[in-house]
């Protein structure tokens, strides 16, 4: 999968993921009334507001990206209906040749692992016969329980041709009340980084592995420490745009072959037609000014690349 990640990558010259985070102040008032017209004012309403508002900008931007990446927190809030909402944003990136990377921070003992893994990246057998799950590309995985917590979603990639990104720094202001401590005299990200690189190399695929990381943009030159740690590992580089990330900060997290990172926004993209810089498209084109933020985004990662 990371190879399709990469050849996406490349046909769009685009190194960047769209975060499908919905909430209910970012979808239009007019997306809302619709659906709550038609299935009512309660979970399932949203539920499909939030498929129409995902839709949209999937409509208005997969041929310039590459990939995007759902937030499941922000569709579990709705229960039931919002979980149906995340499986079919996700059938319908992919029938848009999109890769799409299921942000869903899992990470627990092997069998509880192995049990996530299966659901969001692989199968299960009932009466001889293979069902799947979510059917992500790649998932989101946190590794503070250790190995047991990582090497079952490794096995399922290896079988299934699948990735994970492992959280390595991220971008959020506390992260460093634990990321940042000292063991052995190395900061604990790290350490995480040179796990990360270990377990890359169980599954390269030519110059990259199947095991990316998760490196924050907030942070700079830890980014660029862990690009030399993890030199085989695609970094996921959220905390652009609404976080404080540009394109200036991002040089360090590529590889000199111009790959090796792919950079999210989420508000940044899909609420753009809330922002000052958009509102010649109002609420009525959110789909637009998300196009035109990506361009943006695009031409301002190109440059600072240069």
């Amino acid at each position: 999968m990371i190879n399709k990640l990469i050849e996406n990558i490349k046909k769009t010259g685009a190194p960047i993921v769209v975060g499908l985070d919905p909430t209910l102040k970012l979808i239009p008032d007019h997306v809302l009334e619709k659906n709550y017209k038609e299935y009512g004012a309660n979970l399932e309403g949203v539920s499909n507001a939030i498929f129409e508002y995902n839709k949209t900008i999937v409509d208005s931007v997969y041929d310039l990206i590459p990939a995007v990446k759902p937030q499941i927190a922000m569709y579990e809030t709705f229960g039931i209906p919002g979980l149906v909402a995340f499986d079919k944003t996700v059938k319908y990136c992919k029938s848009k040749g999109l890769v799409v990377i299921g942000d869903i921070k899992r990470g627990d003992i092997g069998s509880t692992s192995t049990a996530y893994a299966l659901g969001h990246l692989g199968k299960v057998t009932i009466e001889g016969k293979d069902f799947r799950g979510f059917e992500e590309d790649f998932a989101t995985v946190n590794p503070y329980l250790g190995s047991d917590g990582v090497k079952p979603f490794i096995d399922v990639c290896k079988e299934e041709k699948k990735g994970i990104f492992v959280l390595v720094k991220t971008s959020n202001p506390s992260s460093g009340e634990f990321q940042d401590q000292k063991v052995d005299g190395k900061p604990l990200y790290e350490l995480v980084g040179e796990k990360v690189n270990e377990w890359a190399q169980e599954c390269r695929e030519g110059d990259y592995s199947q095991v990316g990381a998760v490196v924050g943009a907030t942070y700079p030159e830890m980014g660029k420490i862990l690009r030399d740690i993890m030199p085989n590992s695609y970094i996921l580089v959220p905390g652009y745009g609404a976080q404080g990330g540009k394109g200036k900060d991002l040089v360090h997290f590529f590889n000199k072959d111009g790959l090796g990172a792919i950079v999210n926004s989420s508000r940044g993209i899909i609420g753009a037609y809330a922002q000052e810089k958009y509102a010649q498209y109002g609420a009525a084109n959110y789909g637009d000014a998300a196009r035109a933020a990506v361009i943006d985004m695009r031409d301002d990662i190109a440059s600072a690349l240069k």
